[in-house]
């Protein structure tokens, strides 16, 4: 039988490796991140690489912690096989199978997981953010950033699909006139709520598409400031979250929504049209259940997620 009150005396160590920057944290049995470090990932140069810089990161955070983990998580963009714990060929991040979960046992002789980021923040934020707030035992976890993707926890389980490729929101159509998306779909959500998206609809509505270059998060920025313009660029980028959220709600009978990434950090700028919006596209005895939050835990949700797949295989 296992020995659940045991498996919470141990510290562990989540790895968010991502294709820009690893984040890693050490996790103390109240799983709290005690020591944490943070490096560019440096892609090009390799997994192993990689490896040793966090294998040094990590005998940094155990000296500052004044502990050992005893297990690892480790989260990476997608596509991955987390049953055989490969990293399969994410296009941001170069590698192609890469055994990565194999890589670092051996060099660290400690049980290791491996898990997709969005699933692992999801992870995160249903075991110590909004889910465990509001004792939800169902949530949808959304991050918004350069794509638009989910994660889905039905009954404090992730829901993968039968091939691991559940959470497609962003490629969800609601414009059938609309403009492909990055995955070919057409008028697919990401087109208009995605951060490349609200910048080209805030420089299109000042028809100055080629006369500067910002992000999403200076519109955001200038949104804040009154610009109506940049106000008007995520009340569009909100209205199309929305409606992929109401769908999504609708299919899977699930009320909580948590917004995570880049561009959820534009807060109610996106998220109150996004609420204002699921009335308008999905039925009456759906819509008045949704909550749309912003997520509570941000960079450390996959971390905590990754830690807390770590202690389930003590």
């Amino acid at each position: 039988m296992c020995n659940c009150t045991n498996k919470m005396t141990h510290w562990v160590a989540g790895i968010d490796l991502g294709a820009s920057k690893i984040a890693m944290g050490m996790v103390s049995p109240a799983n709290e991140i005690v020591a944490a470090r943070r490096f560019p990932t440096e892609a090009t140069r390799g997994p192993d690489y990689a490896l040793e810089r966090i294998a040094a990161a990590l005998d940094e955070m155990a000296y500052e912690a004044g502990a050992q983990p005893a297990a690892i998580g480790v989260c990476s963009p997608g596509p991955v096989n987390v049953v055989d714990g490969v990293i399969l060929d994410p296009p941001n991040l170069g590698w192609r199978d890469v055994p990565f979960r194999r890589m670092l046992r051996e060099r660290f002789g400690l049980p290791v997981t491996l898990e997709h980021d969005a699933k692992a923040a999801a992870l995160g934020e249903c075991h110590f953010g909004w889910g465990r707030e509001l004792n939800a035992r169902d949530l949808v976890y959304v991050i918004v950033g350069t794509g638009i993707g989910a994660a889905i926890i039905l009954d404090g389980h992730l829901y993968r699909g039968r091939t691991n490729a559940s959470g497609e929101i962003g490629h969800i159509t609601i414009d059938r006139h609309g403009p492909p998306g990055s995955s070919g779909v057409i008028g697919a959500v990401e087109v208009y709520a995605g951060g490349p998206a609200i910048a080209r609809s805030y420089l299109h509505r000042r028809d100055a598409e080629n006369a500067e270059e910002i992000g999403a998060g200076e519109v955001a920025k200038r949104a804040s400031e009154g610009d109506a313009t940049a106000q008007a660029a995520f009340e569009d980028a909100g209205d199309a979250l929305g409606a992929a959220i109401a769908t999504t709600a609708m299919l899977m009978d699930v009320d909580l929504f948590v917004i995570g990434g880049s561009v959820a950090r534009a807060g109610d700028l996106l998220l109150e049209p996004a609420r204002r919006a699921v009335p308008k596209y999905s039925h009456s005895s759906v819509a008045p259940r949704v909550r749309i939050m912003a997520t509570k835990l941000h960079e450390d949700g996959p971390i905590l997620g990754c830690a807390w797949q770590a202690r389930q295989i003590l």
